[in-house]
């Protein structure tokens, strides 16, 4: 109880000293004074500043969110094209495989002397697979060599352009 009391001496006499340092400084002061001409003008640079940095903020994000959507579209296309070629060399393994397996067929009867029909036929079919299974390995292997020299191509036109247009 005696430390209450002691406590609500000292907040009283806190108040009174901020009551006391008020008083001091006098009535406050409600009317800002107005500024000068020169602040007013420097106040509408800033301004006017702010709003070019922010359309250009605005322009480089555009341009950004552009060339990053460019970006993402060349890299899905040249992922399709590596998948496709991925593709197609598994289907030239398989056809491959078959074709050993059938050729080794065909040497065991070859060896026994008799001569099937059938596994020669056998062997004709998987080889003429293996061959258009190469063929579209082939077709898409180029496909994705193209695919990655068409922008140095592209680069290269332009510079020539662009190198005729300033002669």
């Amino acid at each position: 109880m005696n430390d209450i009391v002691e406590l609500q001496r000292r907040i009283t006499a806190a108040m009174d000293q901020v009551a006391f340092g008020l008083e001091k400084l006098g009535p406050a002061s409600t009317s800002a004074p107005a500024p000068d001409e020169e602040t007013l003008r420097q106040l509408e640079d800033e301004r006017t500043a702010n709003a070019q940095l922010q359309e250009r903020v605005l322009a480089l994000r555009t341009k950004s969110e552009t060339e990053i959507a460019t970006l993402r579209a060349t890299v899905d296309a040249s992922e399709a094209r590596m998948a496709q070629l991925d593709i197609e060399l598994q289907r030239v393994r398989r056809a491959n495989a078959q074709l050993s397996e059938v050729c080794s067929s065909l040497r065991d009867a070859n060896a026994e002397g008799v001569g099937d029909a059938h596994l020669i036929n056998k062997s004709m079919m998987v080889e003429l697979e293996a061959l258009r299974a190469a063929r579209a390995a082939d077709v898409a292997e180029a496909s994705t060599i193209l695919a990655s020299l068409q922008p140095l191509l592209d680069t290269a036109l332009n510079d020539d352009k662009s190198a005729q247009e300033d002669a």
